[in-house]
């Protein structure tokens, strides 16, 4: 055969004798002999001498064999000088496949024969870089360290023909690059880094252009248990942000996704560094980002309470930055998306979070108002959920969202309609954020128009339960609350103002649940004498326990500012007698050796002397005219049974207060049926339970009838 007489036989058995120093001569007898031969130009012979060093030596089974093939087929390289490059087809496959071998000596030899082959063909062999990669990256985790060392040494070489190559293409090597950065070898790791680094110095080579195929795969380095690759990807990051900033154009959105799903990362540097990267996206994006703002806020609201200082700046800077930024939804900015963010955040477990979430809600209504309300479904009961937030600045964010929402009148209505249903679920609420939320309605949304709504609510509310409850809460914060003290002076002129007077009987339809609130609101409009008749349709089953208590709670409060008035008219009581015998009504209720018995007993001990059954022939027109202020003594004034005092019917309409005693007390025959039903319906259960069944009667009556028959067997 030509390749065996192209080689002498004792050339070839050196050739794969067990001792290396035999080997390598014989090797370099195949380099002089290669070099002859191309010095021939006989590139046939050249190349069967190539085939009978892969198929015989580094295919062969033998280990010596194979160690021989790699070092002739270097030796070829070596000998075939400027012609190498036309045999590489041949030469380099069987060195790659030897990286691979079972032997850590073949992999070692492998890499010092592609070590030699590269120094001859430099940038010629770059074709097969990608196969060259491929293999190095398995090498650099090699388990022999001589193996790793021989890598390392080609690895370097490498790098730099490619560095000064023009044949390298970055567009195929990086899908190769993409799929191995996912490896988790800390190695390999290294390896890539260092190919990245090196690569991006080369000026040629725009590595930031294809960033987003293996910016993933840098920041799952960020996290790496090794201190140096840690460190490395992180130079490697910080280096391509430089190169972001000053670079005028940049693919930010495919990277914003990688982002965002890096800031929620487990790993305190990684979610620092995404969310370090998110910041400057935001100041230098633009319009590019525009589409991925919902994402971006994602990522940024739960970084707000992040339990890392620097994280929370950070975040908290590029929450500011982009909720000052002006968008059009035509340029792609989703209304919707950012309130479905907006809306999840509201569940977080962290307050500021829950805070922020608020606060773009209410920026959103404040510049696409109607495409917010568009979607108001989504998002209305979640924030009415939002009101059992522990935080109390939530709960008031929540209600400035709320009376943003509720501006026009039909959201505003929805509002309070809401508001008393969820006040009915859960007591608990209306006890212990009930005042909160409703006076804080009353100083966003006016009080007047807050308390007459409800009151609206409240009069077709069927639980009468309830609606006692709510109206003793409403009042109870109409009587305390500064926010409404206009409200309260408003009222004082019910006798006098039109105004006032649509007031008192617009909230005397709800307040009628309670005697207590009827008195309460009587005191505070000056109708004094209607709150003796009041406390005269009273009947014992009126006076209960928790009468007493809303009884003793109004005769701390007449101790209060609020009705400062009412105890300076005691100084005059023979102008105020009527108000004179509310009080003295009220003390007749209360037991003797209670607290409020002896506070509204003292007060009233101050009264100056003055006869209440004498008359006066100055005030037997009207008790009420009393109820005036001073300057509107010698006006008109309306009495109590709705007739003007003088001829001004044009001026004053006068209140049917025979017509409201009226509602009051059929309130209040509604109220005791409901009691006694109930009582009834439990002394029933409790039957049940005892295993007492009761036999109906002959003749049964309605529930009305048998509660007015015991009704008046009781009294």
């Amino acid at each position: 055969m030509a390749e065996v007489s192209a080689i002498p036989a004792s050339v070839l058995r050196n050739l794969s004798d067990k001792l290396y120093e035999k080997r390598k001569n014989a090797a370099l007898e195949v380099e002089g002999i290669v070099k002859q031969l191309a010095a021939a130009g006989d590139h046939d012979k050249i190349t069967a001498v190539i085939n009978l060093l892969t198929t015989e030596y580094t295919l062969s089974p033998q280990a010596n064999h194979r160690k021989g093939g790699l070092i002739g087929l270097a030796a070829a390289t070596v000998g075939l000088s400027s012609d190498a490059a036309q045999h590489l087809e041949q030469i380099v496959p069987p060195v790659l496949k030897s990286f691979s071998d079972q032997e850590s000596r073949v992999r070692y030899y492998a890499c010092e024969a592609l070590y030699n082959i590269a120094k001859v063909v430099r940038g010629d062999f770059i074709v097969f870089f990608n196969q060259i990669f491929d293999a190095l990256c398995k090498l650099s985790a090699d388990s022999d360290a001589n193996v790793q060392s021989a890598a390392h040494l080609l690895d370097r070489l490498v790098k730099d023909i490619v560095t000064e190559s023009d044949q390298f293409s970055i567009e195929e090597f990086i899908p190769l690059l993409r799929e191995r950065m996912n490896v988790l070898n800390p190695y390999v790791r290294q390896f890539l880094v260092g190919w990245i680094t090196v690569l991006d110095s080369v000026p040629d080579i725009d590595m930031l252009g294809f960033l987003p195929d293996f910016l993933d795969g840098l920041f799952n380095m960020l996290s790496d248990s090794s201190h140096e690759i840690r460190q490395q990807a992180d130079s490697a990051l910080s280096e391509f942000l430089q190169e972001i900033k000053n670079s005028p154009s940049v693919d930010y959105g495919r990277m914003a996704e990688i982002l965002v799903q890096r800031a929620a990362s487990p790993d305190e540097f990684t979610r620092l560094t995404a969310i370090t990267w998110i910041n400057e996206f935001v100041k230098l994006g633009g319009d590019q980002l525009v589409p991925y703002y919902a994402d971006i806020l994602g990522a940024i609201l739960p970084c707000i309470s992040d339990k890392e200082e620097k994280i929370r700046v950070v975040a908290r800077e590029t929450n500011d930055e982009l909720r000052g930024m002006r968008a059009n939804t035509d340029e792609g900015f989703d209304v919707g998306a950012i309130l479905a963010i907006a809306k999840r955040q509201l569940f977080s477990e962290f307050e500021g979070t829950r805070i922020e979430a608020l606060r773009w809600i209410s920026s959103l209504l404040d510049r696409y108002r109607e495409q917010v309300l568009s979607v108001l479904d989504d998002i209305f009961d979640t924030l009415l959920q939002s009101l059992w937030d522990p935080s109390d600045e939530v709960v008031l964010l929540v209600l400035w969202v709320q009376a943003c929402i509720a501006g026009d009148s039909e959201n505003f209505h929805n509002l309070i309609k809401a508001l008393v249903q969820n006040f009915r679920v859960d007591n608990s609420l209306l006890e212990k954020r009930g005042a909160m939320i409703i006076r804080r309605l009353c100083v966003l949304l006016d009080a007047e128009r807050v308390y007459r709504e409800f009151s609206t609510i409240l009069r077709g509310e069927a639980d009468l339960d309830f609606t006692l409850v709510m109206v003793q809460a409403l009042n109870l914060i109409l009587l305390t609350s500064s926010e409404l003290s206009a409200l309260r002076n408003l009222l004082k002129e019910s006798l006098v103002n039109p105004h006032g007077k649509d007031l008192f009987i617009s909230l005397y339809a709800s307040w009628c649940h309670s005697p207590m609130a009827i008195i309460s609101l009587c005191l505070l409009s000056q109708t004094y004498q209607h709150a003796c008749k009041v406390i005269q349709s009273l009947v014992e089953e009126d006076i209960n326990v928790k009468f007493l208590v809303q009884l003793d709670k109004l005769i701390r409060l007449l101790e209060t500012p609020t009705f400062a008035y009412l105890r300076l008219q005691l100084l005059e009581p023979g102008r105020y007698k009527w108000l004179l015998k509310v009080l003295y009504g009220l003390l007749m209720l209360l037991p003797q050796q209670s607290a409020a018995f002896k506070i509204l007993r003292t007060r009233l001990k101050t009264v100056p002397p003055y006869s209440l059954s004498s008359n006066h022939a100055n005030h037997s027109s009207s008790e009420n005219f009393d109820s005036l202020p001073n300057s509107l003594q010698d006006g008109p004034c309306i009495t109590e049974d709705g007739k003007l005092g003088k001829e001004s019917d044009n001026l004053h309409h006068g209140i049917n207060f025979a017509l409201r005693l009226q509602e009051f007390e059929e309130m209040q025959k509604h109220h005791r049926v409901h009691a006694y039903m109930q009582a009834q319906l439990r002394h029933k259960l409790n039957s049940s339970k005892e295993g007492h069944q009761h036999q109906n009667e002959s003749h049964p009556q309605s529930t009305l009838d048998t509660y007015q028959s015991h009704s008046r067997t009781t009294r």
